[in-house]
Parts: structure tokens; C-alpha cells; sequence
């Protein structure tokens, strides 16, 4: 006689709560990501080791400030927190100096960040077109290394 057994496990109960992370863990969603923060500090926001905040943003502590690519943020008083002796990053602190929304479970300890405004700034300022080439009214190629460095406006239509 064949063995029953469910297709997805996972999904026998979907109502019993199943834990995220390890207790005493934090879970932050960045960019697509899933960090898992083994260690955080005690307090209403995010504690974090230095150490940790490349793989959350991408930022670094220098001497400068918290630094991505070229771009510091200079530190104060309210990012780095002394804790039982343990030197800690208020991630929450750093989002609201960035204007940077988030949102947070508290009792599951799931942090969601949105894009930094800096960084999106920068993109739309940095950002290059693909190399493209099209044909105008007139039958004349036009191609996109034709307009370097000129600002161009690229308005496409479709009718489907």
C-alpha cells in the first residue's frame, strides 16, 4: 500500500507561527535582500554592529562618516551608540536622517527599508542610457553615442 504524504510540507499548517530567525536575531529587507543580523542592541530602533552595515547598504564607517562609493554622511552623536560596553549603528536614526522610509514588525523584529533617497538621486544624475540606435522621420539613424554628453529626452509610444 502507498504512503500518503503532502505535496508542500511547509504548508500543512498555515496558521502555526513559524520563526523568522533565531530568537534574539534581526531580519532587515533591503534592495530585494534578506539580512539576517545575528546580534542587535537593546532600544526602540535598530542596533547593529558597525560591521554589519556594508552587507545591510552598502555603507562603511570611515573617518569621514558612514560612506557609500563617494558620498559620506558625517556622524553624530545619535548613530553610534555605547552599549554594556559594545559600540552600536542606529540603523533607524541613520533612515530618518536620510529621509529613507521603512516600516517594522516589531514582535517578529523585521526591519524594511526602502530605497535612500542619496542614493536614487545620484542614479538619476549618473545614470546611462543603453546604447541604442533609431531611425527618424526622415529615414536618419540616430544613435545614442551620437548625444554623448548632451542631455536627451527619449519619449517612446507604443499602440499596442
Amino acid at each position: 500500500m502507498a504512503e500518503a504524504f503532502m505535496a508542500y510540507p511547509d504548508f500543512r499548517h498555515p496558521f502555526e507561527e513559524k520563526l523568522i530567525h533565531s530568537p534574539g536575531s534581526a531580519t532587515v529587507l533591503y534592495q530585494g535582500r534578506k539580512i539576517t543580523l545575528s546580534e542587535t542592541g537593546n532600544g526602540g530602533g535598530l542596533l547593529i554592529s558597525p560591521e554589519d552595515l556594508p552587507s545591510v547598504n552598502g555603507f562603511e564607517l570611515k573617518p569621514q562618516g558612514a560612506c557609500y562609493a563617494d558620498m559620506c554622511i558625517p556622524m553624530n552623536e545619535q548613530l553610534l551608540v555605547e552599549q554594556g560596553g559594545k559600540q552600536w549603528f542606529d540603523l533607524v536614526a541613520f533612515a530618518d536622517l536620510l529621509g529613507q522610509a521603512y516600516v517594522v514588525d516589531r514582535d517578529a523584529n523585521v526591519w524594511s527599508f526602502a530605497e535612500i533617497p542619496a542614493k536614487r538621486d545620484s542614479m538619476m544624475v549618473d545614470g546611462m542610457a543603453p546604447d541604442f540606435e533609431v531611425i527618424d522621420r526622415a529615414g536618419k539613424v540616430i544613435r545614442m553615442t551620437d548625444l554623448k554628453g548632451l542631455k536627451a529626452l527619449i519619449v517612446t509610444w507604443s499602440s499596442w
